[in-house]
């Protein structure tokens, strides 16, 4: 272990029956923050200087006392810098040393306070980026299963950890260590025996630390799954704000979110109760601590073993010495909190990300868009199966019509082409080669889809076409536009295609924003196309006219429309129709129509 590793493991050392930190979280922190090192080491250089000014600070007090109020011989160092018996002289040379220390502690602090700031955020900047990065290519089974919200409080709420598990905790606590390793040999020069009183306190002191981060560990888990549950219950609310509004739902709402908000308060409530106990028993033992050095220095000056002037030196040093030891305590059950957050952080970094591209995968430029689907199941975990030896063929550039009931399918019957999902039998093949055989990244160049709910982002109407093109030019999106029949809106609005469309596309209507999203498609020119029912959230003009921008959209290129009205699907030559997961009809271009094997097998080969 490193010696980084022991002083973390140190700093939390109390975990036990089961209540440990995740295996190698001390190591995956020293990984993640190893980019900031330099940042950490001049911190920790700013922090040791404090402890020679800290020392130096009570250090005029003494010459007062001792030398200008007392008649204390002046020690060796000043008696070159002042006169002997000036104590005018000494007097100004004590305020010139104690401006001169006060100057140089602020400075110091000042240039703390901005590295540590810099340095904090940049930790917290690195580590939500990697966990954004990650969370993205996670597979959409996780994010189904798992949900929205919790991913993002993981990234916005516990990510910030990083910092002051570092900032605020690994760093003080060396440093408060140092610092009190050097007042404790100051002080012994002075008077040993008071030095042996903080000495034999500090055991104590962890003992409590210790048994006070034990105490909370669990506690502080519970709490951050209960302030995750309410926010989803906020997030859920506010991107529904029309459904809410609709049914008169605010008061329920309120009530969900309050229940959650609660219970989340009472967790942190009852954990502020364990914790301020903890330092209240800490700072009753350093209390009991310095009186006890107070009565052996007054015993000590009396005796003649120590001046007025050293007795208010050592006690401002036994001030000093304790601050160390109470920075140790506090932070050793507040690095408890810290570090469930990094768990739950760590835990999504944990996740393994959707399928992996296989050893030497075939890159795809273009494909000529064949389809073939062979005896493939798919469940999503539950066991339950959504498809049921599902096999047939599509020739390149056919349109094929899918129907079928809500559950029945069809959406996964989509997803599963683009790898969205893995099959958990059979085997798709695109041009005669299976789907996992491609790069990943290839394989979904070669679709474009167009969703029921269209999905636009709060940037510019540009920049939500060229989304799927970062890279298009003003000229080729607008040529999207046009294809689908959106130039016309678009020039009414504003300031055209620079016209922010809000959140989630909110300041356009349905169908401006279907018609974005297939200009989006037109943009992308991929040889598949995926029509998730584009035309059920319109009205029958609209659908009209929309079928009309679909029709050259889905020209010479394989097509999958995905519609509830039949009439929506009269362009495509292949009609599947899938019942419980299986597919039961099968129509041909001609009209005709035939029963599928009960195998659930469909060929359409010659449908061209």
């Amino acid at each position: 272990m490193s010696v980084a590793s022991i002083i973390w493991t140190c700093l939390v050392p109390g975990w036990h029956q089961g209540k440990k930190p995740r295996p190698g979280i001390y190591r995956r922190i020293l990984e993640q923050i190893r980019p900031c090192w330099p940042q950490l080491a001049g911190i920790m250089a700013l922090s040791l200087i404090s402890t020679p000014l800290g020392l130096l600070l009570p250090l005029p007090l003494k010459i007062v006392v001792d030398n200008v109020i007392g008649r204390q011989p002046l020690p060796p160092w000043l008696r070159a810098a002042a006169p002997v018996g000036g104590r005018t002289s000494t007097l100004i040379i004590a305020a010139a040393l104690l401006l001169g220390v006060g100057v140089l502690m602020h400075l110091q602090a000042l240039a703390s306070w901005l590295l540590q700031t810099y340095t904090g955020e940049k930790l917290v900047l690195d580590f939500r980026a990697r966990l954004f990065w990650h969370a993205q290519r996670l597979s959409l089974s996780f994010h189904d299963e798992q949900g929205s919200s919790d991913t993002a409080y993981r990234i916005q709420h516990d990510a910030p950890a990083i910092q002051f598990v570092t900032i605020q905790g690994a760093v003080p606590f060396i440093g408060a260590i140092l610092s009190f390793l050097a007042m404790v040999y100051v002080t012994a020069r002075l008077d040993w025996q008071l030095a042996l009183i903080a000495v034999g306190l500090s055991p104590f002191l962890f003992l409590l630390a210790r048994r006070s981060s034990s105490s909370v560990h669990e506690r502080w888990h519970q709490v951050k799954e209960l302030d995750s549950s309410a926010m989803s219950v906020l997030e859920e609310v506010l991107t529904s704000v029309r459904l809410v509004k609709a049914f008169g739902r605010e008061k329920r709402e309120d009530e969900r979110f309050l229940l959650r908000s609660s219970k989340r308060m009472w967790g942190q409530v009852k954990l502020a109760g364990i914790q301020a106990v903890y330092h209240v028993a800490i700072g009753l033992m350093i209390t009991f601590g310095t009186a006890a050095a107070m009565v052996v220095g007054v015993l000590h000056v009396r005796s003649g073993l120590l001046s007025l002037g050293e007795l208010l030196l050592v006690m401002s040093y036994m001030a000093q010495l304790y601050e160390p030891l109470r920075v140790v305590s506090s932070k050793i059950p507040e690095s408890g909190a810290w570090l469930v957050s990094l768990e739950r952080a760590f835990a999504l970094l944990d996740r393994d990300p959707e399928a992996l591209d296989v050893p030497h995968a075939k890159p795809l430029r273009r494909a000529q868009g064949e389809l073939k689907f062979e005896n493939v199941w798919f469940s999503y975990g539950d066991g339950h199966p959504v498809l049921r030896n599902v096999s047939f063929q599509i020739p390149a550039g056919a349109r094929v019509g899918i129907m079928g009931r809500s559950g029945a399918g069809k959406t996964t019957l989509a997803g599963l082409m683009a790898r969205f999902y893995d099959v958990s039998a059979g085997r798709i093949l695109l041009d005669g080669v299976d789907i996992r055989d491609y790069r990943l990244a290839d394989l979904r160049n070669q679709y474009a889809i167009v969703l029921q709910d269209p999905v636009l982002f709060s940037t510019s109407v540009a920049e939500n076409i060229a989304f799927t093109r970062p890279d298009a030019g003003d000229k080729e999106i607008e040529a999207a536009a046009r294809a689908a029949g959106a130039e016309e809106f678009i020039q009414e609005l504003p300031q055209r295609y620079h016209t922010q469309v809000g959140d989630r596309g909110a300041r356009l209507s349905g169908g401006q924003r279907q018609r974005i999203s297939v200009a989006r498609a037109f943009l992308k020119n991929a040889p598949i196309l995926i029509l998730d029912e584009p035309t059920s959230s319109v009205d029958t003009e609209t659908e009209a006219e929309m079928m009309v921008s679909t029709e050259a959209l889905m020209r010479g290129r394989t097509t999958f429309m995905i519609a509830h009205r039949l009439s929506t699907l009269r362009q495509c030559d292949l009609l599947l129709v899938l019942e419980d997961g299986e597919i039961r009809v099968v129509q041909g271009g001609a009209g005709q129509w035939q029963q599928a094997p009960s195998s659930g097998h469909a060929h359409a080969a010659a449908v061209m």
